[in-house]
């Protein structure tokens, strides 16, 4: 049995990146406070402008705090965020860094550009901290559509009474693009509606597409098939070199005419040509869209004035609840990560498939 050492093992400094509310910060320095000091700065961060903010991406810090910023990140081994507003390959700046714990799930494009995606830096995520209320956004969307609430708020504002038939989700086929943590919830809330699932995925095998809760997957190049049966169509896919422009003009020609369509998942898996013109002749009925390849759209672009459009601005994840819940993600992780359990750290990004 080996004697304890007697040396006092130095504290792990963890420093708090993107806007959090002091008592997230500190539930997070309350944690192991013998073992971790916390660098938490708000001064040096952007206000927030809503709950859950994760900072403005136009904002810069001034110069001569920006140098204590960097002096700070330096000294941190622990990082809660990527740090943003620094341009390039970030290494430099965080050298002691062996951590990152995310604030989003969809971080891959970041992490290559930052330099880190042939690091030893261990990169945790946020997949699954947003299945639910992106879930809650496909169904309202969904739910809009199908209900015709639009119609029907401005009939009341017009003191009409017109009678109407709408569509039943019971016998519908939900179809998924990305059947992860998010596509699964989906999925769940399908069948709570009594709805078929379908999505795209690596194996197709009957017993995988029942254990992820689908009736049925479809391989990459079985795609136009599922497409065709879509009476809805979400794609929760991550952005990746093989799902962009995944969707183009032979998918969407594919698609089951007046399918509904929500993207919660990356504006570069779409071709926006495509998409607008699917709008415009029927094929896709109605469109929710919580992600552009620019956001938010140029001023011109047509999406904001079609009828059958509703634009999320990239916000469907943000809701009252998200810090709590990675708070105690973090901790959660922190405390394997303290005590070398880095097995069960999760969910840990693969930095080869950025996702």
């Amino acid at each position: 049995m080996t004697a304890p050492s007697l040396t006092k093992q130095p504290k792990l400094v963890v420093m708090i990146t993107s806007p959090l509310e002091p008592g997230h910060a500190s539930r997070i320095a309350a944690a192991f406070p013998d073992r971790v000091d916390l660098i938490y700065r708000p001064d040096l961060m952007p206000a927030t402008r809503y709950i859950g903010d994760h900072g403005d991406p136009a904002w810069r810090r001034p110069s001569e705090q920006n140098e204590e910023w960097l002096r700070l990140l330096a000294s941190a081994d622990v990082l809660w965020d990527l740090p943003q507003y620094i341009p390039g390959p970030i290494a430099p700046y965080i050298p002691r860094v062996r951590w990152v714990q995310t604030t989003s799930a969809g971080v891959g494009p970041q992490v290559h550009r930052l330099g880190l995606q042939d690091s030893d830096i261990l990169v945790t995520t946020a997949s699954g901290i947003h299945a639910q209320p992106l879930t809650e956004f496909v169904f309202a969307a969904l739910l809009y559509h199908t209900k015709e609430i639009g119609r029907l708020r401005e009939e009341q504002r017009l003191h009409q009474w017109h009678r109407f038939c709408g569509i039943e989700l019971a016998g519908r086929t939900m179809a998924v693009i990305g059947p992860g943590r998010i596509g699964r919830e989906v999925a769940s809330v399908a069948r709570a509606f009594r709805m078929r699932t379908v999505a795209m995925g690596r194996s197709t095998e009957a017993a995988r597409a029942a254990a992820l809760g689908f009736d049925r997957l479809y391989e990459r190049d079985e795609l136009p098939e599922m497409l065709a049966e879509a009476d809805c169509l979400v794609v929760c896919a991550p952005q990746t070199p093989e799902t962009d422009n995944l969707l183009g003009p032979a998918e969407f020609a594919a698609l089951k005419r007046g399918a509904v369509f929500v993207n919660i998942g990356r504006g570069t898996i779409v071709d926006d040509v495509a998409l607008l013109a699917a709008l415009r002749d029927g094929t896709v009925a109605f469109a929710a869209l919580d992600v552009f390849r620019e956001e938010p759209p140029p001023d011109d672009s047509p999406f904001w004035d079609l009828p059958n459009v509703l634009i999320n601005p990239h916000s469907a994840s943000t809701v009252d609840s998200e810090n709590a819940k990675l708070v105690d993600r973090f901790i959660e992780n922190l405390g394997h990560f303290l005590d070398g359990r880095l097995e069960r750290m999760a969910p840990m990004l693969d930095k080869k498939r950025l996702y």
